[in-house]
């Protein structure tokens, strides 16, 4: 069997070549010929699936992305030609939750606040929205969830209006990206929408980056009017709009679901999958491959203090190394790029064993490993 995979799979090596001959490729300039003769690709959400990509792939019953978006794959020609297809839907949402959780930590800290009874409106509640939403009620946030899918089909209690999450504390965004439909998302917080912010407000993107409209934020940025940004998508990418970046209190470039682990169980899902259409055995070695994290256990003597909570999430997660190489490398499409292919490896707090001696139940909602000091 040949197997076409983008370069940037964590694992599909080790995984897939138990299976046949594997064949890496660079996945956003991926060309049909590469895809003669093929079984299965996987991919990413850089790589258009589309009928001019499989133009050439003559044998090829399987398709797969190893991503929770699905907007670069065009499903209905796949279902056409009978090819199977299959995502990761949650795979990194534990990693977008904890990048959010750091992301908004570190926000309080600057403004010397503190996030326990602050609101935060979280848009789209689907897998991710709901990691945000366990962190932020860690954290002591009051929730409110807007997702009008979810909430016509009576999926979601306590739906609130559009309305209300502008006037939130905090607004985190965690949506698809649409053009059309009844509810589109494309330009949701439009400059419209955006002139009825505050400064006072936390703005954090961490889905797709059309979803604000850029130059409008821009514009808003650079009167002093917009809220406290963060941003891990924008619009165009990997041609971003670069003037943007300085506005931001955390830039980075598309990363926040970057966890080994999540990447993992991305890897993972697309496999089972693929497996289960070409009708083969799975040998899933994913756990197996897991290295071993740089810091695996630390121990609390008394009662964390907000800032002490800061450091806690960023011994595990620095987000500021990556707002740091973004701002100095990542301006352009190639540098953009580059980060993402080369992007560290970064653990998910499950990593982190903490015994706990003071016991304080957040630690455990936020996502870390307790072990309670018997």
């Amino acid at each position: 069997m040949k197997i076409v995979v983008d370069e940037n799979i964590p694992f599909a090596q080790q995984i897939l070549s138990q299976h046949g001959e594997v064949v890496a490729v660079d996945g956003r300039t991926m060309q049909p010929q590469q895809l003669v003769d093929a079984d299965a690709l996987l991919v990413r959400s850089v790589t258009k699936v589309n009928q001019q990509l499989l133009a050439q792939a003559n044998k090829l019953k399987f398709v797969g992305t190893a991503t929770i978006g699905i907007e670069h794959v065009e499903q209905n020609y796949l279902a056409e030609r009978g090819i199977a297809f299959a995502s990761a839907p949650g795979c990194n949402a534990i990693a977008v939750g904890e990048y959010v959780a750091t992301a908004l930590l570190a926000a309080t800290e600057y403004r010397q606040q503190s996030l326990a009874g602050k609101t935060i409106a979280i848009v789209g509640a689907g897998n991710t929205g709901s990691q945000v939403a366990k962190r932020a009620a860690a954290l002591g946030m009051q929730v409110m969830l807007y997702d009008p899918p979810l909430a016509e089909q009576g999926a979601l209690d306590n739906s609130v209006s559009f309305e209300q999450v502008l006037g939130a504390n905090v607004i985190s965004l965690h949506v698809p990206s649409t053009a059309t439909g009844k509810h589109p998302t494309y330009h949701l917080f439009n400059q419209q929408v955006l002139s009825k912010l505050t400064p006072e407000q936390i703005l954090v993107n961490a889905c797709r980056g059309e979803v604000i409209d850029n130059q409008a934020l821009l514009e808003l940025a650079a009167q002093g009017q917009s809220p406290l940004l963060v941003l891990d998508v924008w619009e165009g990418e990997p041609t971003i709009l670069e003037p943007l970046v300085k506005h931001a209190f955390i830039a980075t470039p598309h990363i926040a679901g970057y966890s080994l682990e999540g990447k993992m169980r991305g890897t993972s899902m697309v496999y089972q999958a693929m497996c289960q259409a070409l009708k083969i055995e799975a040998n899933d070695l994913s756990e197996q491959l897991l290295p071993e994290p740089e810091f695996s256990q630390i121990t609390l003597k008394g009662e964390l203090s907000d800032s002490q909570l800061t450091k806690l999430t960023q011994l595990v997660y620095n987000i500021f190394a990556d707002d740091r190489r973004f701002r100095q490398h990542g301006a352009s499409p190639s540098g953009f790029d580059k980060l993402r292919k080369f992007y560290p490896q970064r653990r998910e707090f499950s990593a982190l064993q903490v015994v706990n001696q003071h016991k304080q139940a957040n630690l455990g909602a936020l996502g870390f490993n307790i072990q309670e000091n018997k």
